[in-house]
């Protein structure tokens, strides 16, 4: 046997004994519903960092993020700023949903929209947006995992057969312990994301003659554009490593002058990604926590600074370096899906153990949010429509049985569609975190406007799933209702379409509506309680100005329709030899630059401000008492 194929299925192997070792821990564990689906509120601080954060960054971090920048250059990288944006959501909504759990003992989302908001329609949409985000998000990275072995086992291993038998474990084990089982093998899996990103752009930089070779492998792209004027956008400047404009006035994105990745498309594919942690899943993991003094950390330390970085440089170097690799005749040809598994089958003469090892890096990074969606879906199946309609009275035993059963049905549901509908599970897997942003709505009313009403945050939800249906890929299906437009026009992200409409129509709708007296006084004592438990001081208060600026400044112009400014403004991006710092272009630059003003920001809203400043479960109790 092959020593590539040897230590791929030792390493593998290894790799599923933890897997399943942790499955059976957390059956162990789980007496109760609770323990099942939220770990018994128990997360530890530790356990919470890693495991949030392998969940937040998934298979597509590890493949299609570097294959994307090899595709559209420099413009694209600006989506590694999700490395804090999604993080963002967690500094605005994750302590004061992690307070409402503890005080109303809610387990799943519904249950949290459904009492403060009154009535059930909430409760049935958020386990729609749930499906429409676990479901599709889930095929696409099983299916990634099959692409990923079909090409390391040289086509040994069919693409649906690798996909299957890789997501029997991930079944077994979370099917067995829930949510813990899924945490503690998260920490492992984020470990093994950051390392094999980290691994793959040294190799890179290796095989492309070093950091000279890759500096000067993409001036070479640039002169090339230049000189053949092709791959321009507006200005003149290379699209490689060039923002074609803020905005561009066309029906479709891809109909752009030199690529779709402009200012405005940047930023609202921003707010796609801040769909991860506003998606019910991430509701159920601020449940989960046994306290909230994780939260800050996971946002500011680990999400933003360290994968941050590594985001805006080991991403970048395979991006970059996969043409540098074409030209000097390392591979044959290369293109964004096929990227990865060729840099890692690049040592599998010299290093057939490191392949083996970065197999399960890639692995685990595809596996690492899937099986949280499984659990977390589950749960709200059951909780918020088997327990809640069809059997009130269900016993704990029950309740876990059927989590696992459903944990088996969404995985065989997402696994069906990815093996028989490729093209279509790509379509909707694109559309999963835009509907998750969908909630934003909804948890900013929980969380601090008490104005939005129940008719007008659920007619807001149901016309921004739609605007986001209509605005995305998704849009090809309707061209034979006449539909106009194509996936993101004017160059703005189906998530930024989805929240304009999303917002308007809850504002207007509760305008003109009102809820129940009933209604009205629940909110009011959720709003006080949070008041008293999560408050700003007045200190802090006369800092919210400051807060809202920094972070305006940071979206519009950071990697917003201001960003254009970043193209020119350290550099003549079309003269490589005026390049600097170490032969960097201009655009790299300002990502760096705005990295970290953006990391500031983070540390300011979390720590300074105080949005994500811990809270002791004893402040939490002693408030729910006074105010009930």
């Amino acid at each position: 046997m092959d020593a590539k194929i040897s230590w791929l299925i030792g390493f593998v192997g290894v790799y599923w004994i933890y897997c399943l070792f942790w499955g059976i821990k957390g059956a162990q564990k789980s007496k109760t519903s609770t323990d099942y689906f939220l770990a018994g509120r128990s997360i530890s601080i530790w356990v919470f960092i890693l495991a949030a954060t392998a969940t937040s960054f998934s298979g597509w971090t590890f493949v299609g993020h570097p294959g994307k920048i090899f595709n559209d250059g420099l413009p694209y990288a600006f989506a590694s700023f999700y490395a804090l944006t999604i993080p963002f959501t967690g500094v605005l909504f994750l302590r004061r949903q992690w307070v409402l759990g503890k005080a109303y003992k809610y387990i799943t989302p519904g249950e949290m929209y459904s009492d403060y908001y009154g009535g059930d329609a909430i409760r049935l949409l958020t386990v729609l947006v749930a499906f429409l985000f676990s479901v599709p998000y889930l095929g696409v990275q099983l299916r990634a995992s099959g692409d990923l072995f079909y090409v390391l086992t040289d086509g040994l291993v069919s693409v649906n057969f690798g996909m299957f038998a890789l997501s029997a474990i991930v079944v077994i084990y979370v099917a067995s312990g829930g949510l813990r089982s899924v945490a503690y093998v998260d920490c492992a899996q984020c470990v093994l994301l950051a390392l094999g990103i980290i691994v793959l752009g040294g190799i890179a930089i290796h095989y492309s003659g070093g950091w000279s070779g890759l500096m000067t492998g993409l001036a070479d792209i640039v002169k090339n554009d230049v000189a053949n004027g092709k791959n321009l956008t507006p200005d003149g400047y290379s699209s490689t490593i060039a923002i074609p404009g803020s905005m561009q006035f066309v029906s479709a994105g891809s109909k752009a002058i030199g690529g779709t990745w402009t200012g405005l498309m940047c930023m609202t594919y921003m707010f796609a990604l801040m769909g991860i942690q506003s998606s019910p899943a991430f509701s159920m993991w601020a449940f989960a926590n046994k306290t909230s003094r994780a939260f800050r950390w996971q946002q500011v330390a680990a999400s933003s600074a360290v994968i941050g970085v590594i985001l805006f440089t080991f991403t970048i170097f395979q991006g970059i370096g996969g043409h540098v690799l074409i030209k000097n005749g390392t591979f044959a040809n290369a293109n964004d899906k096929n990227l990865v598994p060729q840099l890692i089958n690049l040592l599998s003469g010299s290093a057939p153990w490191l392949v083996g090892l970065l197999a399960v890096c890639a692995l685990a990074a595809m596996q690492s949010t899937g099986a949280a969606y499984m659990s977390t879906f589950s749960a709200m199946v059951t909780r918020d429509i088997y327990a809640k309609y069809f059997a009130p009275d269900a016993s704990d035993h029950v309740q876990k049985l059927s989590g696992r059963i459903f944990v088996i049905l969404v995985a065989g549901a997402a696994l069906i569609v990815a093996a028989n509908s490729t093209q279509a599970i790509v379509m909707l897997g694109g559309l999963a975190v835009a509907y998750g942003f969908q909630m934003y709505p909804a948890l900013i009313g929980i969380c601090y406007y008490k104005g939005f009403t129940r008719r007008g945050v659920v007619a807001g939800l149901i016309v921004g799933l739609i605007a986001v249906t209509l605005t995305d890929k998704t849009s090809d299906w309707f061209r034979i209702f006449g539909v106009p437009w194509g996936a993101y026009p004017l160059t703005i992200h189906s998530a930024g379409w989805g929240i304009l409409f999303n917002l308007v129509t809850t504002i207007l709708v509760s305008r003109f509506t009102t809820d129940s007296e009933d209604t009205i006084r629940r909110k009011e004592k959720k709003h006080q309680f949070l008041q008293a438990v999560s408050g700003m001081s007045p200190e802090r208060k006369k800092k919210i100005n400051l807060a809202w600026v920094l972070t305006l400044i940071w979206f519009l112009v950071g990697f917003g329709p201001f960003a254009t400014i970043g193209n020119s403004l350290f550099s003549d991006p079309n003269a490589p030899a005026l390049w600097v710092p170490f032969g960097m272009p201009s655009l790299w630059v300002w990502q760096l630059v705005f990295l970290g003003y953006g990391v500031f920001v983070m540390w300011f809203l979390a720590f300074h401000m105080g949005l994500s400043e811990p809270i002791e479960q004893r402040r939490v109790e002693e408030a729910v008492e006074e105010i009930e």
